[in-house]
């Protein structure tokens, strides 16, 4: 059992779960804190009586409050590292170990749970958007990620300490892989079941994943910003004054770019790569991240100007499905343009 890692759970309603997951955990850590984000059940007292510590939020806030309550309360105890897990049985604590024999060789990564060895197990349209998530987000933490939307992770906190978390909800967990890449830190994967159950998911298909969407996009346009005037610059993201992070200290302004760069995105990749052709003789090595892995900024530009057309291709196949036609050319046009692209590129 290991005494300086323990397990952190953010849980909202999931009383008819957090027991069996808490008693899991304590099998292969000392501790385990349950953050209850306004749950209107009896989920404190469940995590409580299977022998988890509990904080109470006052109000449902969303998971990425309830990291960063976590978080600070690890911290403050001085705990080395933590493991996120979800309250809603899709994360196997049997699974604990390989994160922890993970870290024993790797103390300074970040370990994440990968589900990419069970993918069929995943449903068509989670798994496209998690493929095109995967994309970018590897992008924007300079290195190739095999699962971006998982949660079952283990975090430093030495690494959770230097990093300024500025979004809600499950932004927040992109929003630390991004950051911490484009630091420089390490993220490596392991890989867990794949387990999707009937007992509910508080992430919203639509709504979460346009505010995930808008802050990625906000995000690469400030590191593409900075890496294409400055040479040798792969890792942009400095927690002291760095520019989106200035940008989210004031809500409406953070809203306002995330629109602005949802709505400018495929002409801005255009004008980055004219930057990324015509600037390098006078800035060297701009666009530090693109250029040391070998991608074609053309690809990157080609494959953002087809998501439209992706789009398209969606709303087709639900008219035909309706009309009782089932086709399916999405999943090969995805796998085409945005899977196999950064394998080739590895």
């Amino acid at each position: 059992m290991t005494s300086n890692v323990c397990v952190v759970i953010p849980a909202y309603n999931a009383s008819r779960t957090i027991r069996n997951i808490v008693i899991g955990a304590l099998k292969h850590v000392s501790k385990v804190i349950v953050a209850d984000d306004g749950s209107t059940d009896n989920t404190a007292v469940a995590a409580s009586g299977a022998g988890a510590e509990i904080i109470i939020i006052d109000r449902n806030r969303g998971k990425g409050n309830a990291l960063r309550v976590l978080f600070q309360k690890t911290i403050n105890e001085e705990y080395d590292a933590v493991i996120s897990m979800d309250a809603d049985e899709q994360h196997d604590p049997e699974e604990i170990p390989k994160f922890l024999a993970a870290h024993i060789m790797h103390p300074d990564d970040i370990i994440s749970g990968s589900r990419m060895g069970e993918k069929e197990k995943i449903p068509r349209a989670r798994y496209n958007s998690m493929c095109i998530a995967q994309y970018y987000i590897s992008l924007a933490a300079n290195q190739f990620l095999e699962d971006t939307q998982c949660g079952f992770r283990l975090y430093p906190l030495s690494i959770i300490k230097k990093i300024r978390l500025k979004t809600e909800r499950f932004v927040t967990e992109t929003e630390l892989l991004m950051k911490a890449g484009d630091m420089g830190v390490e993220i490596r994967f392991v890989n867990i079941k794949t387990i999707y159950n009937e007992n509910g998911t508080y992430f919203k298909p639509v709504k979460d994943i346009i505010a995930i969407t808008a802050y990625v996009i906000s995000y690469i346009y400030i590191k593409w910003f900075i890496e294409g005037i400055t040479s040798n610059n792969s890792n942009t993201y400095l927690a002291q004054n760095h520019v989106r992070d200035l940008i989210g200290k004031n809500k409406i302004m953070d809203i306002l770019f995330q629109i602005f760069a949802v709505f400018t995105a495929l002409p801005a990749t255009v004008f980055f790569l004219i930057e990324y052709l015509f600037l390098w003789p006078f800035i060297p090595n701009n666009f530090a991240s693109i250029r040391k892995r070998g991608c074609k900024f053309s690809r990157i530009t080609l494959s953002t100007h087809a998501l439209p057309v992706l789009l398209i291709i969606a709303g087709i196949e639900k008219i035909m499905k309706v009309a009782r036609l089932n086709v399916n050319t999405l999943d090969g046009v995805i796998k085409k343009i945005f899977t196999n692209s950064w394998k080739n590129t590895k």
